[in-house]
């Protein structure tokens, strides 16, 4: 990766007057900067050391069989090369609205704006929706016997209300609950540690792969289950407007929490396949609490349930901060309805933003799964990395007059194959369910579209 830079001959493209060039001006934001690096730093690592470590390890060693580390590694490899398209882009557009405000800027169509700005939002919110059932399941079924939707929904409303409060409240919040999160990892790791030490595991199972496939093909199969772990940088991308510093601090945030969570996430698959064959491992929805129930020194299974609770509620309000602000930087530039900007005057948070992902996220929750609201994450994502990719590569040629990080050239294009590959992966209901939420994103900006050109007619009537 290169070092920070400054464009040599700072200058801007288009109309002065353009929601572009007013993205690169320094300009005020009527959101409050109150982000840290070290707050940046917990957010992106919280948003990524969610639930999908917690739940799909005994699904990926189902697929490649012992080694589960190696579609892990690979998965952060492919999450590494977009990032680094999101680290330049948002340092030179440090605006709320993440992808939306790069395909905007890339491809001068609003269409295109707000289908990825819709794709992002929809892959938040539907993620929000999965992980808060994921919550009111059987995890939350060890100590409560509650009706799982109604309990998904009082959830949500929670989360809701945390968000609006504030994002420095919503974030050490975060910060409290990424702890508890990686403790969880860390735990497993270290009980993993004592059963082999004890003689009982089998490290050489790490070493395996599956005999149902080529290693290569089982790899592939399984790294796309792996990135859905990785999944969650992105977010950060919308926060950028509430960064202090953002074209220093942004980049290293980013990069080290992946890092980090590559490295957790390798030690947790090292120690899940040296304790628990793979075969019983496909075969438990808690791949985790299998570890600390073969370790037996005494970690009752309550507590680590009760982490992993924690681990799950930490991604939906990391999610739904992120889906409030997009669609709030969405309305801003008159991609959603203007309403969505309104911030409330103390706290300024998005309030409006707030209400209407929870209660979209409450809608998908009483109607799908958690295995088809993931699966359909996955997709609409990697719509969104497809897009960012090809604007990073689109917006080379656009200067600013402000310090940003750029990426090798070579990255995005290695980044945008493997979106192909991952891609190639998917199922045929997963793309149905993908394009019928994409379809309802096509209707809606028609209906605006439409909307604002009534609005025009009947203004030039009353002029005439």
């Amino acid at each position: 990766m290169n070092p920070v830079s400054r464009d040599a001959d700072a200058r801007s493209t288009g109309d002065a007057d353009s929601p572009a060039n007013d993205r690169d001006s320094a300009g005020s934001s009527p959101l409050k900067s109150a982000i840290t690096g070290k707050l940046l730093f917990v957010f992106i690592l919280g948003d990524v050391l969610g639930a999908g470590i917690y739940a799909l390890v005994g699904e990926i060693a189902g697929k490649v069989g012992g080694a589960v580390w190696v579609p892990l590694l690979v998965a952060l490899a492919m999450a590494m090369l977009t990032a680094s398209s999101y680290a330049e882009l948002v340092t030179k557009y440090p605006k709320a609205g993440g992808a939306a405000v790069f395909a905007e800027r890339a491809f001068r169509r609003p269409a295109v704006s707000f289908l990825v700005g819709f794709s992002m939002l929809a892959a938040g919110v539907t993620s929000a929706a999965g992980l808060s059932l994921a919550f009111a399941g059987d995890y939350l079924g060890t100590f409560l016997d509650v009706p799982t939707v109604p309990a998904a929904l009082v959830f949500l409303a929670v989360v809701a209300l945390l968000n609006a409060r504030g994002i420095k409240e919503s974030m050490r919040a975060n910060v409290v609950m990424t702890v508890v999160e990686v403790g969880g990892l860390m735990l497993v790791v270290a009980l993993a540690a004592v059963v082999v030490g004890r003689g009982d595991g089998d490290p050489g199972r790490t070493l395996e792969f599956t005999d149902t496939a080529s290693p290569a093909v089982a790899v592939l199969a399984a790294a796309l289950l792996a990135f859905y772990s990785f999944v969650g940088f992105e977010t950060s991308a919308n926060m950028a407007e509430e960064v202090r510093d953002v074209h220093r601090v942004y980049p290293r945030a980013l990069f080290l929490s992946l890092g980090v969570a590559g490295a957790v996430y390798v030690a947790v698959g090292l120690a899940v396949s040296a304790v628990v064959p793979s075969s019983e491992l496909a075969e438990t929805s808690a791949p985790l609490l299998a570890v600390v129930s073969a370790a037996d020194v005494g970690v009752p299974d309550r507590l680590f349930g009760l982490i992993a609770l924690v681990a799950v509620a930490n991604g939906a309000l990391l999610t739904m901060i992120m889906a409030s602000r997009l669609t709030y930087g969405m309305a801003r530039q008159r991609l959603l309805p203007s309403a969505g900007a309104r911030v409330l005057p103390r706290r300024r948070t998005p309030w409006v933003a707030i209400v209407a992902t929870t209660v979209i996220a409450m809608i998908l929750c009483a109607t799908g799964t958690v295995a088809a609201l993931a699966e359909t994450v996955v997709l609409l994502l990697l719509v969104v990395f497809v897009s960012t990719n090809l604007a990073v590569l689109v917006l080379r040629r656009d200067r600013v007059q402000h310090p940003h990080f750029r990426t090798p050239a070579v990255l995005p294009v290695l980044a945008l194959i493997s979106c192909v590959v991952l891609a190639t992966q998917q199922t045929a209901d997963t793309w149905l369910r993908a394009g019928i939420l994409l379809a309802v994103g096509a209707v809606l900006h028609l209906g605006l579209r439409r909307t604002r050109g009534r609005g025009l007619e009947n203004a030039e009537t009353v002029n005439s």
